[in-house]
């Protein structure tokens, strides 16, 4: 057999007839013809689409071009932002009679001459007699505690210096959204292996009302703060919260830690933090208003008063032991920590209504805050 046969294809032989079939003209004309039809049928079908069933037309053509987008996702990263600030950040070191009692995280806030002066929580210097700080040159330098307190979890530090050390770019947690990209620099865990962490995430929620313990065993009193997914850990606390820019916006201080929970830090507001140091720094009042009682939590909602202070504005108000406390200007008084959150609102000289409970009794007064002893 020849194989070549196989794909041999017999020849059509040429038409001698020009009149038979259709010419080339006449096969052009009847494709353009049959494609403008088409298009025709095509375009009408489309309009009756639309006017019959409008939805199901709208969905379709939104999903093929949908399908058609390309979308690229690029995300270079927040060093630049990180840069800005890295230096400013400092190891907080606190003695007690020499020897080294805790460590945290802190940073350059402000600069005036020769003067550096730093900010960190409370809770990292509180029971320390002496305090030194780390650069990222490994430096360590003594520094002057300027004043703190315990319910704002604040502390001022101060450093005389000619070095130029890097000062940190303050921000407005009242400009950031929730979604915002947010990231903290600090010392968590072993300060010697962890120093000057970056840990991102994003700004989680404002206004958060937390429960804190001031005395180390119950809670006491109730913070305002920030709150975010980034990794807050042990020793990064008194370190800056930032924002994609590289400003500082609150300071780390605290996170809520469980085997069901994760991701919640928790920062205070720039705002708060600066307007009490700048007080302090100044040499102003920064003493909370003061009534002059003892209390302890009623059986139902309020504070029962256990003891009244002589010359106290309780006992000049009329207050006596065994009133319970219900309201504070208005605002609804649960336990002694919402108790101090609404009183620390106001300032010494401030006039306030207090509603209590006396003998089953509804009774108000006005009282007249002074400072705290």
């Amino acid at each position: 057999m020849d194989f070549n046969n196989l794909n041999y294809v017999e020849p059509i032989p040429e038409r001698n007839n020009k009149n038979s079939g259709l010419g080339v003209g006449k096969i052009i004309a009847l494709i353009i013809f049959t494609a403008i039809i088409s298009v025709l049928i095509g375009a009408g079908s489309l309009l009756l689409l639309f006017h019959f069933y409008p939805d199901f037309a709208r969905d379709t053509v939104t999903n093929i071009t949908k399908s058609e987008k390309e979308v690229t996702v690029v995300d270079n990263g927040i060093a630049d932002a990180v840069e800005k600030v890295y230096n400013s950040v400092v190891i907080v070191k606190t003695y007690q009679r020499g020897q080294l009692y805790a460590t945290g995280t802190g940073f350059i806030y402000k600069h005036e001459g020769s003067k550096y002066y730093l900010l960190t929580n409370y809770h990292v210097i509180q029971s320390g007699t002496s305090v030194g700080v780390v650069f990222t040159d490994g430096s360590e330098e003594k520094v002057t505690i300027e004043g703190g307190d315990k319910y704002a979890d604040l502390a001022v530090l101060s450093l005389t210096s000619n070095k130029d050390y890097q000062v940190s770019e303050i921000g407005s947690s009242v400009d950031m959204r929730v979604g915002d990209t947010v990231f903290a620099i600090g010392a968590p865990l072993d300060y010697s292996v962890y120093s000057w962490s970056v840990t991102r995430g994003i700004l989680s929620g404002k206004d958060r009302e937390v429960e804190v313990s001031t005395n180390g065993y119950q809670s006491d009193w109730i913070m305002q703060v920030l709150q975010t997914d980034a990794a807050i850990n042990n020793g990064n606390s008194g370190g800056p919260l930032c924002n994609s820019n590289g400003q500082v916006i609150g300071i780390n201080n605290m996170k809520l830690a469980s085997t069901g929970i994760e991701g919640m830090g928790f920062a205070i507001p720039i705002e708060e933090a600066t307007t009490y140091a700048d007080a302090l720094i100044k040499g102003e009042d920064v003493s909370r208003p003061y009534i002059g009682i003892e209390m302890s939590r009623a059986l139902s909602d309020g504070v029962l008063i256990t003891k009244v202070d002589s010359g106290s504005p309780a006992e000049k108000a009329g207050l006596k032991q065994g009133d319970i406390i219900t309201e504070l200007n208005g605002a609804e008084v649960k336990d002694a920590s919402s108790l101090r959150y609404e009183l620390y609102k106001y300032k010494s000289g401030d006039t306030i209504t207090v509603k209590f409970m006396r003998n089953n009794r509804v009774n108000s007064v006005k009282l007249t805050l002074a400072s705290s002893k």
